[in-house]
């Protein structure tokens, strides 16, 4: 057995197992997981510090996961978008296809939580539905292996699906959405940036929600990717009292750049079952994404972004009022620093006139676009 296997053997999974650990009330936490499993590998276990700290309540039960459970089960719609099994296809020109229901660790916040723990991988004849799905559609240029977690395949799983869709020409990009580094480095192996490096351009957008997951195990892991030829990124969800504070999210920020890794994603929590918890409002992002912009490098600084409730995609948002007002003459901008400054526009040479725009005062823009997935 590889070793990464072995280790992943020996997360705890069972209530009691956790009792024994931390010292929680074993019969409540079955109560909790009987509607969503639990898993916390030995990487993430040895990461906490103390009861209630920013690990512990990202993976650890809590019986507040029973208070909303009239929520939805899929807030996003996915079910609804899916044209074929395990396919989803939201944006025009990119699908997501989730290759595998299992996840290192099952993250108490996560917005599949009706689908991820269940056994079993992408079989072979969903598999070929998905690749006719998309020979069909020459408009998908993009796709974005998700789940579960798609680095729990094993190796050979793994290439057959990336083999498979680099036989469909107009096929650009494979993206993979994990977990896996952060929480189960040993899972990256010599073998597997072999793999990878067989099937570029493909890019990973990594998982990390505080910044003491950056371990040096997880560095190197994210090391040895990025020498693979692999551009890293990042989604942070925004969890109330595990990063919802400016310091902790711009420490986090900083060794993320340090592992060789770009903040790409800080998303607003979404409006799963049993995840009411964990929610912020939508000030508390404004207001960290404006304590980066201006006080850190750009690269450090993520897109603030709520994935629509019913579907609408990934939306956008800005803190504060960076323009004040546009016409013909000029823009008047402010800075992070609310320092006001005109910037001229070109002369027309034509009579047509740009229509004069004002921005009112409010707590954050939002800009009407939608992401990529993952």
């Amino acid at each position: 057995m590889e070793a990464w296997r072995r280790i992943l053997a020996d997360s705890i999974v069972k209530p009691k197992d956790l009792a024994d650990r931390l010292g929680v009330d074993a019969k409540e936490i079955e109560a909790i997981v009987g509607d969503y499993p639990m898993r916390i590998t030995p990487t993430v276990m040895a990461t906490m510090k103390e009861k209630g700290d920013a690990i512990w309540k990202q993976v650890v039960p809590d019986i507040a996961e029973m208070d909303d459970f009239g929520a939805e089960d899929d807030p996003l719609e996915e079910d609804l978008m899916s044209p074929v099994p395990h396919l989803v296809h939201r944006y025009p020109d990119r699908v997501l296809l989730m290759v595998t229901n299992q996840c290192p660790i099952y993250c108490r916040f996560c917005t599949r939580k009706r689908l991820v723990g269940k056994p079993g991988f992408l079989k072979k004849g969903e598999l070929d539905q998905a690749i006719a799905y998309l020979r069909e559609h020459t408009e998908v240029r993009d796709v974005i292996l998700s789940g579960g977690d798609p680095l729990l395949l094993p190796d050979h799983l793994l290439e057959r699906i990336l083999k498979a869709l680099r036989t469909i020409p107009h096929l650009e990009l494979i993206r993979l959405g994990s977990r896996v580094p952060g929480t189960l480095p040993e899972r990256i192996t010599p073998e597997l940036c072999a793999i990878v490096k067989k099937y570029h351009p493909i890019y990973m957008n990594l998982h990390f929600n505080h910044p003491d997951e950056l371990t040096p195990a997880v560095k190197a892991a994210c090391g040895m990717l990025a020498d693979a030829g692999v551009p890293l990124g990042a989604q942070t969800v925004l969890l109330k009292g595990v990063n919802d504070d400016p310091e902790i999210m711009k420490r986090l920020m900083h060794q993320l750049l340090l592992a060789r890794i770009k903040p790409y994603y800080l998303y607003q929590a979404d409006l799963t079952k049993g995840t009411n918890h964990f929610r912020t409002t939508v000030e508390t992002g404004l207001n960290i994404i404006k304590s980066l912009q201006g006080h850190t490098s750009g690269m450090a600084v993520p897109h603030f972004v709520i994935d629509a409730p019913g579907g609408g995609g990934k939306i956008p948002l800005l803190p504060g009022d960076y323009m004040v007002h546009m016409d013909a003459e000029g823009v008047l901008l402010k800075n992070y620093e609310n320092k006001a400054f005109h910037y001229p526009q070109p002369k027309q040479e034509s009579a047509r006139e740009l229509p004069m725009v004002s921005v009112a005062p409010s707590p954050g823009s939002c800009s009407n676009g939608a992401h990529d997935d993952l």
